[in-house]
């Protein structure tokens, strides 16, 4: 088995904190989720997670205008150049202070980037290489506390620069002479947003007691005027505001002297255009208020179509039409605080974050209908499950809820609420349908796919917790062991009905498992054993393995020929089920490389005595193990070497305890740690704790900085990828074929070269048994997809058996991303009809490729039958329409004949009445 595993998506998680963006074309979200950035698409309805984290939470992202870079600040200010078009990481930057806000220049020359109560301006990075992308070009200083929000006017000319010091500045991207800076009080709160008005210098503020005042500028853009090089520039220095407006009235006082004792036009006219820029409020206005809790928390501006949207600590969000502050569209779409707002190029689309509930949402204004609504865990993770065909993911959380996610899109499609605490365990049936959870209110219930509903809730005769949770391969029995009367409880899914409850165990039960082969049960409990219940022979122990330590967690092998326990003592012991012996084991204490927490009054080496792996799973093939607990780092074992392969470090995120194995003396004074400190703001990091019962106002809210550690891992039953659920989310690390040169049988002979050449002679099967001996992706795609269709039988029944489930393999890999689909297809039926009978012998070494291939072609019915079933019903509302018109076109024509009829008729009394008349005349 090769181990070219890499990071592939995150799921669990679709938002965290910082700022919301829209791509330039506005069809995809761009979403910090830790220190992480995901992307999801709107249009095509997948998420993708870029290859690239941080040190630390991201807190703020900037975009180009051309949508192709990135930057990327996370809490401490260490700054990400990354190309959105590569994926890749172009350079690094430190700010050396946690960044507010940054904003690229609308013309892409310029950012600006805000830290503490500065503004940097800096040289947007070039399409060339340079030596360093971040030239800092000018420093603004004005404002007396931390600046919040920045604003660019549409050609590039000034920005403005919101602070918390209840202030507004605009300033001069250029040397003005009529502009150097300028400061806009009028409000009493925080400014949380700041906008210039489509190609004005005009002003919108808005702050976070609700109130927005609307500025105007007695100057347009045209009017600034570059200021001559000789002339000194003036530095604005703080507490020059006052200075600066009787500056401005004295030019005012001079310039009406001059043109009334002088009388001169053309002076005043020089001096009507070197009169400094001034502005004036117009109005102001107030959102409604429905307490102390209803803070104005995030605001933005489509300028195109005048539209300003904020959002509310209460989950309230407004639409208004300015500058008449016409109210559009007013919606309560969550119950906790909207911490970030985005729109996208066109104005139709508005992006929602919620960092407390991990929501997402993108709601379309007009139509008033959500685009994408997606919401994370908001806890941690403590259980995961693959379904047969690797298509779908379950997931269950201590937030009580259990959720479905897609593979191929990375989006969750449903969620089922129905536990009322902490979800410990979650599991699919063999059939693929049903989804199995346990939870520590006391029940498990079963989920139907297809209807999305709870059709079982399985009890105990007394109140139990569940811990653990087991189906057997007929999907018939369903187990839950308790943690706190030590037994298993067996349940019928047919009837519902408890069967049985075993007995046994001394100790808390941690796992269960289902043998894949035969009807018995594998029970890992603390009273260090492992049991082994025969369901055929009246729920009888079968067999008692004694452990050296506390058993953690136990899983069988795919052909249930093996059994693997990790234990308290951080050693995985591999057991023979049918002869009750030790195989092997493996002391993997030592490569978790547990981290030392700030609280830790002992070292990271000693509390690493402490630690082990609490979930296992078995590769696909059998051959390895993978392993993960309380650390950072997820180990795979080779079972037959009985030694560590590889290990892989899910999170470099620093903002998660436990990260690091020595603490940062830099932090440690003679009271004790700096960072056990509570900074008593009560809107800080990680994550928040409320006081039961508090929904809102919760004065004593505090936080805590989450430790990382694995809660659970899976294998995919295809083989090409396995996925953890962990403190950051749900991992997916997927077999990544591109790294990797893995020849089969090289000679020299074997040769790009000698394959073409081979094809030219139209020698299909010896050109397709080189491709796969030199076993280079490309290569082997241009060589199947040269094979005539008709010849595809003859060439599959020519192949030697050792390339058939390879070829097999391959196919079900191009299947799920080509668009050959029937010439595809045509190759797995006849290497399937021609080699049946080879392939069934080996069923058990093919299984993860013949569901790798069954996942790619149920991809694909999917796709299809929803377009079949659209083509269909489109085709009969064209028909119905199509009779609809021809009965009207009937009726119109019976119509039209009966008017005829009647005007002859009535042409033909006219005619008799006159001959009537001539007669009597």
């Amino acid at each position: 088995m090769k181990f070219a595993y890499r990071f592939s998506n995150l799921l669990g998680a679709v938002y965290r904190q910082g700022n919301l963006n829209f791509s330039k074309d506005g069809n995809a979200v761009i979403s910090p989720v830790g220190n992480r950035i995901s992307v999801f698409d709107l249009k095509n309805n997948t998420s993708e997670t870029l290859p690239f984290s941080t040190t630390k939470n991201i807190t703020c992202v900037g975009l180009s205008p051309d949508g192709s870079l990135a930057i990327v600040v996370d809490e401490d200010g260490a700054a990400v150049l990354v190309s959105l078009i590569t994926r890749a990481i172009l350079h690094h930057f430190h700010f050396h202070k946690p960044v507010s806000s940054i904003r690229f220049s609308p013309d892409g020359r310029k950012f600006i980037v805000t830290k503490e109560n500065v503004a940097l301006m800096y040289h947007a990075p070039g399409k060339k290489r340079e030596f360093n992308a971040f030239v800092l070009d000018k420093s603004y200083y004005g404002p007396y506390d931390e600046t919040t929000c920045i604003d660019w006017t549409d050609d590039s000319k000034c920005f403005v620069v919101g602070s918390k010091d209840m202030s507004t500045w605009v300033f001069g991207a250029e040397r003005w002479a009529n502009l150097i800076y300028y400061s806009l009080g009028g409000h009493k709160d925080i400014i949380v947003g700041c906008f210039f008005e489509k190609d004005s210098l005009d002003l919108y503020t808005v702050s976070q007691d609700g109130t927005l005042c609307v500025w105007e500028s007695d100057t347009e853009l045209d009017g600034l005027i570059l200021k001559k090089s000789q002339d000194k520039p003036k530095i604005p220095r703080q507490g020059e505001e006052e200075e600066e407006e009787e500056g401005e009235e004295r030019d005012k006082v001079e310039g009406e002297e001059g043109e009334v004792i002088r009388g001169k036009v053309e002076t005043a006219k020089e001096r009507e255009k070197k009169k400094n820029v001034r502005y004036k409020m117009m109005s102001k206005h107030f959102f409604n208020k429905e307490g102390d809790f209803n803070n104005l928390t995030a605001a933005a501006y489509h300028k195109p179509n005048h539209i300003l949207v904020t959002g509310f600590a209460s989950g309230i969000f407004h639409l208004h039409e300015l500058p008449e502050f016409n109210l559009i569209h007013s919606l309560s779409i969550s119950d906790q605080r909207i911490a970030s707002v985005a729109i996208n190029s066109s104005g139709d689309w508005i992006g929602f974050g919620c960092s407390r509930m991990g929501q997402l949402l993108v709601w379309e204004w007009q139509s008033e209908s959500y685009v994408f609504k997606q919401q994370g865990h908001f806890n941690n993770m403590a259980s995961l499950a693959y379904s047969p065909d690797g298509q779908y993911i379950v997931t269950g959380g201590d937030d009580s809820k259990v959720k479905v996610w897609n593979t191929n899109t990375g989006l969750c499609f449903v969620t089922f609420t129905e536990h009322t605490s902490s979800v410990t365990n979650v599991t699919f049936t063999s059939s693929g349908f049903v989804i199995v959870s346990a939870s520590l209110d006391g029940t498990v219930r079963a989920f139907d796919l297809h209807r999305y509903r709870n059709f079982r809730t399985f009890t105990s005769p007394w109140p139990a917790q569940f811990s653990s949770l087991a189906v057997d391969v007929s999907g018939e029995l369903v187990s839950a062991g308790a943690q706190d009367s030590f037994e298993i409880f067996l349940w019928s899914m047919q009837t519902g009905r408890l069967l049985e409850v075993l007995a046994g165990h001394e100790g808390p039960v941690s796992c269960l498992c289902f043998s894949p082969v035969q009807s018995v049960l594998a029970s890992c409990s603390w009273d260090r054993t492992v049991r082994l219940w025969d369901m055929l022979d009246s729920w009888q122990t079968k067999e008692t393995l004694p452990l050296t330590s506390d058993g953690l967690a136990v899983t069988y092998r795919a052909d249930g020929q093996e059994l693997a326990v990790a234990t308290l003592n951080g050693e995985i012991s591999f057991w023979n089920p049918h002869t009750a012996t030790q195989n092997g084991s493996v002391a993997g204490r030592h490569d978790l490389q547990t981290g030392r927490k700030e609280t830790d009054k002992i070292t990271a080496k000693q509390s690493a005595k402490g630690k082990s792996f609490t979930s296992l799973c078995y590769s696909a093939d059998g051959e390895s193990v993978l392993a993960g607990g309380q650390s950072k780092f997820v180990c795979i074992y080779n079972i037959k070497e009985q030694m560590l392969m590889k290990k892989f470090e899910i999170s470099c995120n620093l903002s998660f305890d436990a990260m690091e194995e020595f603490l940062d003396r830099r932090k440690m004074t003679e009271f004790g740690s700096l960072a056990l400190v509570d900074e008593g703001a009560g809107d800080g990091d990680g994550v928040s704790i409320s006081l039961p019962g508090v929904r809102r106002g919760d004065m004593s809210s505090r936080h805590f900085r989450p430790e990382i550690r694995v809660s659970s891992l899976r294998f995919s039953p295809t083989g090409r990828s396995w996925a953890a659920t962990t403190t950051e989310g749900l991992l997916v690390y997927s077999l990544d074929g591109s790294l990797v040169f893995d020849p089969y049988d090289l000679d020299l002979d074997v040769t790009p070269a000698s394959i073409r050449k081979q094809l030219r002679l139209q020698e299909w099967a010896s050109a397709i048994v080189l491709a796969f001996r030199l076993n280079e992706k490309a290569l082997k795609q241009e060589v199947l997809e040269k094979v005539p269709h008709e010849q595809i039988p003859v060439v599959c029944g020519s192949l030697p058996d050792i390339y058939v489930e390879k070829l097999l393999g391959f196919i079900a890999t191009c299947l799920e991303k080509s668009g050959h689909l029937q010439f595809y297809m045509t190759w797995a039926q006849n290497l399937l009809m021609l080699h049946g009978q080879k392939l069934k012998n080996r069923s058990g070494a093919i299984l993860p490729t013949l569901q790798a291939l069954q996942k790619s072609i149920q991809r694909h019915f999917d796709d299809l039958s929803k377009l079949c079933d659209f083509n269909i019903y489109n085709i009969r509302y064209a028909v119905a329409l199509s009779k609809q018109r021809g009965l009207k076109r009937a009726a119109e024509e019976e119509t039209e004949d009966q008017e005829e009829e009647d005007e002859e008729l009535s042409e033909e009394m006219s005619e008799a009445s006159l001959e009537d008349a001539e007669m009597m005349l």
